[in-house]
């Protein structure tokens, strides 16, 4: 089963004083392309996001996203009590007043109010853990959805091919035929007199040199081995690659080959249908 490098994937974790949602998305690319966006207090967890995504999503080009709302009042800034308490207790030595005035003189001296750096949660870890594998599980299922049109695509046009070939061998007795005769007209133009048997020879040599049998047989392999390749349970679109060119090497070559309209019209046919392959390979993972 192929999939697309075509795919995004969304999760939402609620908790008591924040709601996080987690992005991800990627496009292809011939490897793995990653960026990772997160809040400054989750970074030490950066390293294994990233060993997760690479794992599961191998190629791509690849934004990954936490984004933190927060949904309660939490203040970051305290009351630093032990410098306060300190300056309400040397303030009764020198000053008089109540302790409300005592402690609205402290609160203006310096150091009363400190800025807490929020710290990395543990357990508010394990629930965003749990929506980063759930993003990645959906990008995964959306990459598979994209394929099955691909899969579909690629399915038909081997066949197109696949056909194209059996026309082609279907013009092989004619094209020999032909050439044959060509040959044969090119020597009466000459009016020479040639020795026939020689000139049978030279005639077996240069069909040889245009016989396609290899290439029918080559190009029938290749095609098979793609459609394995696609039942295979694991996408590899590189793999896919490789055989597509092999695949086009065989067509161009009978195509060079064909030294006959009719044949070389259909193999223009098979190398429109391989082109159309080829530029949809290039998004299987």
């Amino acid at each position: 089963m192929i999939q697309s490098m075509t795919g995004y994937g969304k999760a939402i974790v609620q908790l008591p004083t924040k709601k996080v949602t987690i992005e991800i998305k990627s496009l292809n690319s011939k490897n793995l392309d990653l960026n990772v966006r997160i809040p400054q207090y989750y970074r030490e967890k950066e390293i294994d996001v990233r060993k997760t995504i690479a794992n599961t999503v191998v190629r791509g080009k690849v934004d990954f996203s936490i984004y933190v709302e927060m949904t309660a009042e939490v203040s970051q800034t305290k009351v630093n009590v032990n410098v306060v308490a300190d300056y309400m207790n040397q303030l009764k030595q020198i000053a008089t007043g109540t302790d409300v005035e005592l402690l609205d003189m402290a609160m203006r001296l310096p150091d009363t109010l400190k800025t807490e750096r929020e710290e990395l949660d543990p357990e508010e870890w394990v629930l965003i853990e749990k929506g980063v594998e759930e993003a990645i599980a959906a990008l995964v299922q959306f990459r598979k959805d994209e394929a099955e049109s691909l899969e579909i695509d690629f399915r038909e046009r081997i066949q197109n091919i696949q056909n194209l070939a059996i026309e082609v061998n279907q013009h092989d007795d004619a094209r020999m035929e032909a050439v044959k005769l060509k040959l044969r007209k090119a020597i009466d133009d000459l009016q020479v007199t040639v020795d026939e048997n020689r000139f049978e020879q030279e005639l077996i040599y240069y069909l040889e040199k245009l016989d396609i049998n290899e290439e029918k047989v080559r190009l029938a392999n290749h095609l098979e081995y793609f459609i394995k390749e696609l039942n295979n349970q694991v996408s590899d679109g590189k793999k896919l690659g490789f055989i597509v060119q092999e695949i086009g090497r065989e067509i161009n070559t009978t195509g060079s080959k064909s030294n006959y309209a009719p044949m070389q019209q259909v193999v223009v046919q098979m190398k429109n249908e391989l082109e159309k392959i080829k530029e949809q390979i290039l998004n299987v993972l």
